[in-house]
């Protein structure tokens, strides 16, 4: 982050183990005013909370300099964070907003992917929101589903993920809601009982990680040789933006945007890759196209704890990559 307050926890090049963000107040009240946190009623305690959830889930294990723990919180959803985390809590006006914002999205994600405008759809959707608002203990409470977001994605990339979860997980289990019955008139829908949310082991999770390091790793050798290099300096060396530009030549500004340009083109070119699969040099596909529920999973499992080997998908080029002349931002 240029020109952001700086967590003075440790030596700035010594990876300490998951610095405290209590030693950063200056970066969590600068992170807190991004969020734009306060507009929900949010405490600095509870949006403290999640940034630390957050670096926790992303290394769970490990050390982490503090410039590199600046740089993650500055590149996290922090508005979509604050929300998340005031509706954990309860928040009223963060919960409104939601509903207003969100509902219209939750349906029509459904739909896509359903494949159907149907009431099924409108019952996927339903289900989510009452476990995402804690259907047992009411808004804030700890069933709430808001509680396993970290904003390493967008919110609305997040809810996708989780529907399509859901609905692959009732397919394999041959049904998708328990009936308790009808309305005590007789009439409308029948009711839908939700218990608290349950996560069993995915018996294709490892299929689905396979396929996404395979596509990840065609679509990375398909990347322009700088593109990749910039990829292989921050993801596989965990370089800050600033060291990748002194090494290239380029402004930290100008390196935040060709990263980003990278990350685009390449979840782009991963996602075709699964949904119309990986064909061999003859033509042939080696392992058919997947629905974008399934390629929503395999992003999802790829983005947790999965033990993708950078070094591997990312190695160092024998010669490394001319440096480009440096460019204003």
């Amino acid at each position: 982050m240029e020109k952001d307050p700086e967590c003075r926890s440790g030596d700035a090049h010594t990876a300490d183990p998951l610095p405290s963000l209590k030693d950063c107040a200056p970066l969590v009240e600068w992170l807190y005013a991004q969020a734009k946190a306060s507009r929900w009623g949010l405490s600095r305690g509870h949006f403290a909370m999640a940034l630390e959830r957050s670096v926790t889930k992303r290394w769970a294990s490990g050390a982490l300099s503090a410039p590199k723990l600046e740089e993650y919180l500055g590149a996290l959803h922090l508005e979509d964070l604050a929300l998340a985390t005031a509706c954990a809590e309860g928040g009223e006006a963060a919960w409104e907003y939601f509903f207003t914002q969100y509902r219209a999205y939750l349906h029509a994600a459904a739909a896509a992917i359903i494949r159907s405008g149907s009431a099924e759809a409108s019952d996927l959707a339903d289900a989510l929101f009452s476990e995402l608002y804690g259907l047992a203990g009411g808004p804030g409470s700890e069933r709430s589903l808001f509680r396993y977001f970290h904003g390493r994605s967008s919110l609305k990339t997040w809810l996708r993920a989780v529907l399509a979860r859901r609905h692959i997980d009732a397919l394999r289990a041959g049904r998708r809601f328990e009936e308790l019955g009808e309305e005590e008139t007789g009439e409308g829908r029948p009711k839908i009982f939700i218990g608290p949310p349950i996560e069993p082991a995915d018996p294709y999770r490892e299929r689905y990680v396979r396929s996404f390091t395979r596509a990840l790793e065609k679509a990375l050798e398909d990347l322009p040789p700088q593109e990749r290099e910039r990829l292989r300096l921050y993801y596989a060396e965990e370089k800050t933006l600033a060291e990748i530009g002194r090494l290239l030549g380029e402004h930290e500004s100008s390196v935040s945007r060709h990263l980003d340009h990278a990350r685009r083109d390449l979840r782009q070119a991963v996602e075709n890759l699964l949904r119309h699969g990986i064909g061999e040099a003859n033509g042939s596909a080696v392992e058919p196209g997947l629905s974008d529920a399934e390629i929503a999973l395999c992003f999802e499992y790829s983005a947790e704890d999965t033990p993708i080997d950078l070094q591997k998908l990312l190695p160092r080029s024998n010669s490394r990559a001319p440096a480009t002349a440096k460019r204003t931002p």
